[in-house]
């Protein structure tokens, strides 16, 4: 068994990659719940017996496929934990996602999704994505794909009809739920790799914006670099933009978050016996001391959440925008015979002041929505933008940043 701590929900939620379709966050399905024997243990011997009534006697015979079925029992004894959203079953594929993922390599639409209340829903596009440029927003629902219904249809199994190889097409229908409004979207898979850490001075202005997209291997070191450049320019502020961030490895989180903080813990992890251990700021951060205002949204997740928190909870930095995602658990992979996996949550994480992150999120300190129909500014467009252009972009979350740090 190799036990990784992934945050997203590739640590807490983590949700995969639509690399070669969507990233499979949640794997949620709701096919089967074994029934457990009177000492606790599964009750095999019933699960046999099922399996043999419906190789007997079930109709339709094109539909009885033994992996399906495999993958169907395991699935809903993980969802019959009541663990939803986190703990998960992960078909061979989606192991094979999450490896990619962690290399850095995509190929599909680039999306975060999870199951959320029996439906598959966007966490945030990858940036640069196929998915991004679709227009694809953190709480749409994918409804239909190639115009056959999904919704309510276990994870895996949209992720499976979403994923394809680069050059070929899909077709989407996505809901909004704030508004009920539904879209038809076609997006041409890619093969891309993501820019995790960017970075530009705010035009007209001496405040830099640092994007973070993923807390991905080798993460932590470019935000240092990044860092060291920035310092360079003399600003007088920085905007850490973790807008759709959607997490990464724990590690590379703990170690990006110490850059700013001068000391205390990055956060707490606590087992299930409710003992707490604190995660503490790592020594040498290259920028404690200059103003800072942090953007998040309800795309921002997991690792990135916990950056968040920790950077409130020392009253380090604003922040400003929506509350986060709400992902909060540590998971540990088990590898299965097949190359499958069960990741199971092992430890729940809280930001240092003990604030519960699983399920709630964490609340900006000033709440502040983008106007429908409008993306977020990151630093690759900015380069681009004249200050005119940049104060008529809408992003009403950057200008409300750079105001604070004005």
């Amino acid at each position: 068994m190799r036990h990784t701590k992934l945050s997203r929900p590739f640590e807490s939620t983590t949700i995969l990659a639509l690399i070669v379709g969507l990233i499979g966050g949640m794997a949620v399905d709701r096919i089967a719940a074994a029934q457990l024997a009177p000492d606790g243990r599964v009750n095999l011997q019933l699960l046999t017996q099922a399996n043999g009534i419906i190789d007997r006697f079930y109709v339709d015979r094109a539909a009885e496929k033994g992996p399906a079925l495999t993958y169907g029992a395991i699935s809903g004894m993980v969802d019959a934990l009541g663990d939803t959203e986190h703990s998960r079953f992960l078909s061979p594929g989606m192991v094979q996602a999450m490896a990619d993922m962690e290399k850095n390599q995509f190929e599909g639409i680039g999306a975060e999704v999870q199951e959320k209340d029996g439906h598959t829903v966007i966490v945030a596009p990858l940036d640069g994505s196929p998915a991004q440029r679709a227009g694809l927003k953190p709480g749409d629902i994918i409804v239909q794909v190639n115009g056959q219904v999904v919704d309510g249809q276990p994870l895996e199994q949209v992720v499976e009809k979403v994923s394809g190889p680069a050059g070929t097409p899909v077709t989407l229908t996505m809901l909004t739920p704030s508004t009920g409004q539904s879209r038809e979207v076609m997006i041409t898979r890619e093969k891309f790799q993501m820019h995790n850490v960017t970075w530009g001075m705010v035009p007209g202005t001496k405040i830099a914006q640092l994007r973070i997209a993923g807390f991905e291997r080798g993460v932590a070191a470019e935000v240092r670099n990044a860092l060291m450049e920035i310092q360079k320019q003399q600003p007088s502020g920085i905007v850490l933009d973790l807008r759709n961030n959607p997490g990464g490895i724990l590690d590379e989180a703990v170690d990006s978050a110490s850059e700013f903080l001068k000391g205390g813990n990055v956060l707490l992890e606590k087992n299930a016996q409710g003992e707490q251990k604190p995660i503490p700021v790592k020594a040498g951060g290259q920028a404690t001391e200059i103003p800072l205002v942090v953007l998040i949204n309800e795309g921002t997740a997991s690792g990135a959440e916990i950056v968040a928190g920790a950077i409130r909870d020392a009253h380090r930095g604003s922040l400003i925008g929506q509350t986060t995602f709400g992902t909060g658990t540590v998971l540990s992979e088990f590898k299965l015979a097949d190359g499958s996996a069960l990741l199971l949550a092992i430890e729940e994480w809280l930001t240092p002041s003990g604030d519960v992150i699983w399920h709630k999120g964490i609340a900006p300190n000033t709440a502040l929505a983008l106007p429908q129909g409008v993306q977020p500014v990151f630093p690759e467009a900015e380069y681009s933008m004249s200050p005119e252009k940049l104060q008529n972009s809408g992003d009403a979350q950057l200008l409300r940043a750079l105001q604070l740090l004005g």
